[in-house]
């Protein structure tokens, strides 16, 4: 049996870490301490293999989740299995927040593309929240407004662009979700699978590995393992966005 100090003590620790990552997660970013340490009591912690399901599309939404570590796909399927990425996030992005603010079942299924940890806040608790802290509501439509704007670019892409627009456009997306900027250089880390890649953009394998290789010889991109890196994000940016 753990002493009673040794168990509190843990959970000490660990509520204190838990404001230490929510302080960087957007919505979360500008409320009070004591605000802080509200929603790090109430949250739970959850860890999750490689290729592991998080979130089944049509399931009832009961909590909200918040990357502590790792990354996660969303995803939509046909009944042919068929697979569309709908985005890819990383450390201190959230999810699941639609089926709790409209009590309807999830849009999109969530698989967890590395060893990944969350931090889960159940949806009554969230809803409590919303009510008390109107900080974080604020903070929460911004967030939301931000993935529309992102949400239109995609689809424009996948409408009007030809295959180095969609390609430029899935890169330029992933850099802003989980690349590292450097002195106008972007890494992004951990790159997704040619298949991921390609159920992002509506294309082919082929089509992927032609056209980064494209990139490449023009200068804009390098790989490096399983590394890829923008030159110059910027000027990526202007010429195929």
């Amino acid at each position: 049996m753990i002493p009673i100090i040794t168990q509190y003590k843990h959970q000490e620790t660990g509520i204190v870490e838990a404001m230490h990552f929510l302080r960087n997660v957007p919505i979360f970013s500008d409320i009070e301490e004591s605000e802080l340490l509200q929603i790090a009591r109430v949250g739970v912690r959850k860890k999750y293999k490689r290729g592991s399901m998080v979130l089944v599309e049509e399931e009832i939404g009961t909590a909200l989740f918040v990357i502590i570590s790792g990354k996660v796909k969303v995803i939509r399927s046909d009944d042919d299995g068929r697979e569309v990425i709908l985005s890819i996030l990383g450390e201190n992005d959230f999810f699941g927040e639609m089926a709790i603010l409209d009590g309807l079942a999830r849009s999109a299924s969530i698989v967890a593309i590395t060893k990944t940890e969350l931090f889960m806040i159940h949806r009554r608790d969230f809803l409590k929240l919303l009510h008390e802290y109107p900080t974080v509501a604020i903070a929460l439509l911004k967030e939301l407004t931000m993935r529309l704007r992102k949400a239109d670019t995609q689809i424009k892409s996948l409408s009007l662009k030809d295959a180095a627009g969609r390609v430029a456009n899935i890169i330029l997306q992933l850099a802003d979700d989980i690349g590292k900027i450097r002195k106008g250089r972007v890494e992004i880390d951990e790159l997704p699978l040619q298949q991921d890649l390609a159920n992002m953009a509506g294309t082919s394998r082929e089509t992927i590995s032609r056209m980064v290789h494209m990139f490449i010889r023009k200068g804009h991109l390098e790989l490096q393992a399983n590394k890829l890196i923008i030159n110059d994000y910027e000027k990526f940016k202007s010429l195929y966005l």
